[in-house]
Order: C-alpha cells, then sequence, then structure tokens
C-alpha cells in the first residue's frame, strides 16, 4: 500500500479508513484516533512531571509493565517543524517502546512564536537532565540513555548528542548519551523555506551552527555513539538524501557506528504513525527502534 502524496490529515485518515479504523475519523484528530487504539495493559505512565519551571516545561513517561533492573531509556521529541505538537498526542510512541521493556520519556518543549532557536534546544537539554537525574528511580540505566525523536524532534535528538552547547549548560556533555536515533530528521536545512521554520530560526540571521550536519562536517570529533537514522524513502517533506543518507556518510566517515535504512512504504508523516499497532505492517519502524535501543552496549 504506497501512501499518496496528500495532506498529512488526509494521508492519515486515508489509512486509517483503509484499515478499518472509522469511528470519529472526521471529528478527531488521526492522532487521537490512533492514541484510542493503545493498550493499557503493556506500560504504566506517570503523566506531567515537570522538567523546569514553565508550562511547555513538562513531559510523560511510560514503564514497562515487567520492568527489569537497568533498562534503556529514551526521550523521545516529537515534531512539528518547531512550532506545534503536543505529548500527550505521542502516547502510542510512549506505549510502542514501554512493551519492548524501554523507559520512555516524552517531552513538550516550548514552541515558535513563542520562542525561537535556541530556546527549544534548551529545554530539550533540561528534559535529558531530568532523565538522566531520574533514571535509577524510573527503573532504567543512565548509562543506556538515548535521544529519539521524529522529523524536528529528530533535530533535537541529534543537537543533544552533536552540539554539546547545550547538554553542558545543564552539566552534562554528550558523553552522558549512548547514542541517539532519527526518523526523517533535518539535519541540513538551510536556506529555510518553510515560512514557520523561519521563524523559528530567526531566517535569514541562522548562522551555519543550526545545523547537526555542521558539527560533524566542520567542527571537532564527535563523540562515537551508536546511532539509527530511518527515512522515508519518498520524503517530499525532508530529503532523505540530503538530511539522513548524508549525516550517515558523515558519521560514518568519522568512524562513528550508524545503522541506516529507508523505507518506500511510509511518507514523512506516516514513518512516525507506524509505531502504533494499527499501522505496524507498513514498515518494521517499531522492531529497528526498540532492536536499537534493546542492543548490548546500549
Amino acid at each position: 500500500m504506497r501512501t499518496p502524496d496528500l495532506p498529512p490529515r488526509r494521508r492519515w485518515l486515508g489509512l486509517l479508513g483503509l484499515l478499518g479504523i472509522t469511528p470519529l475519523l472526521q471529528a478527531c484528530s488521526p492522532l487521537r484516533v490512533i492514541n484510542a487504539t493503545v493498550p493499557g495493559d503493556t506500560h504504566t505512565v506517570q503523566p506531567d512531571q515537570a522538567y523546569g519551571p514553565l508550562p511547555r516545561q513538562q513531559l510523560d513517561v511510560y514503564r514497562p509493565v515487567d520492568a527489569r533492573p537497568d533498562a534503556p531509556l529514551a526521550v523521545f521529541f516529537y515534531g512539528g517543524s518547531w512550532s506545534s505538537g503536543d505529548r500527550r498526542d505521542y502516547r502510542f510512541v510512549g506505549e510502542a517502546l514501554a512493551s519492548r521493556g524501554i523507559v520512555t520519556v516524552v517531552a513538550d518543549y516550548r514552541l515558535s512564536p513563542e520562542v525561537s532557536y535556541p530556546a527549544f534546544l534548551e529545554d530539550c537539554a533540561l528534559a535529558v537532565k531530568w532523565a538522566h537525574d531520574n533514571a535509577a528511580r524510573l527503573g532504567a540505566s543512565r548509562r543506556r540513555l538515548f535521544t529519539v525523536g521524529h522529523s524536528a524532534g529528530a533535530y533535537n535528538a541529534a543537537m543533544m548528542a552533536l552540539d554539546p552547547r547545550w547538554l553542558a549548560g545543564v552539566g552534562l556533555q554528550p558523553q552522558a548519551l549512548a547514542g541517539w536515533a532519527g526518523l526523517a530528521g533535518p539535519y541540513d536545512f538551510l536556506p529555510i523555506g518553510l515560512s514557520d521554520v523561519k521563524k523559528a530560526f530567526n531566517w535569514p540571521d541562522t548562522p551555519p551552527d543550526t545545523q547537526p550536519l555542521f558539527h560533524v562536517k566542520a567542527g571537532p570529533p564527535v563523540p562515537s555513539h551508536r546511532v539509527l537514522l530511518l527515512a522515508a524513502r519518498s520524503d517530499i517533506l525532508v530529503n532523505p538524501q540530503r538530511n539522513t543518507v548524508a549525516m550517515a556518510q558523515a558519521l560514518q566517515a568519522q568512524g562513528a557506528p550508524v545503522d541506516v535504512e529507508l523505507f518506500d512504504r511510509v511518507s514523512h508523516t506516516t514513518l512516525i504513525g507506524a509505531m502504533a499497532r494499527p499501522l505496524r505492517g507498513l514498515a518494521p519502524v517499531l522492531d529497528r527502534l526498540s532492536g536499537f535501543l534493546q542492543a548490548p552496549g546500549g
């Protein structure tokens, strides 16, 4: 089943309709419909945890029901062009990873136009710091701490690992991370064309070091984190060759252990949707991500 090049909402609704998930499709957001299919017996949730004093500095924690000592700990950042998003819409991601034994933090962060770069990265660093400091209490290992993200969130996850300024601001170093995973991430997007992204990055006053790929190519050698890069081969929003493939090649040139895969049956949007139970047949995104996070040495 090939996803047509439709606006994201129509694409979601079409897929859900084909899968027979039809009640209230037109009245509810597609993510709410997907979240309605999330089982309650695979995980527990600790909602509304404050990692900072501001309203958007909140996160939810998803823990496996059958918790094991020293579980991997993933801090997940969602996409939305740094101008939209809500952690509660990504319950399906938290449940999916928790069902595979991974303690998962889904974090909100401040958005444009309220703020612009680098405020959202400062928030992400605070969320990582919270996860690092609370790992033992959550039944996870701080030695197995990963950042994970989709789209704009993949940018955030990458910058935590590649640009030491942000974790340094909260008393950590990128070496505190075991690795990072990016799904359909924008890692090299200057010049900026989209109006929302222009606002988020103060275009045209956007320095080259805002770009994750800059820190691999032009900076000192990056930490040798394990990295997983996934994307849709036909992504029309974030070019996978310029971003995912180029990032993989740059990291591999430095000797970093990188695993990369492009999928044929998903789009930019449904790549993350394939984490949800009704859409997992589209691509093995959950298998690839959970396997990466659970791998020995992670």
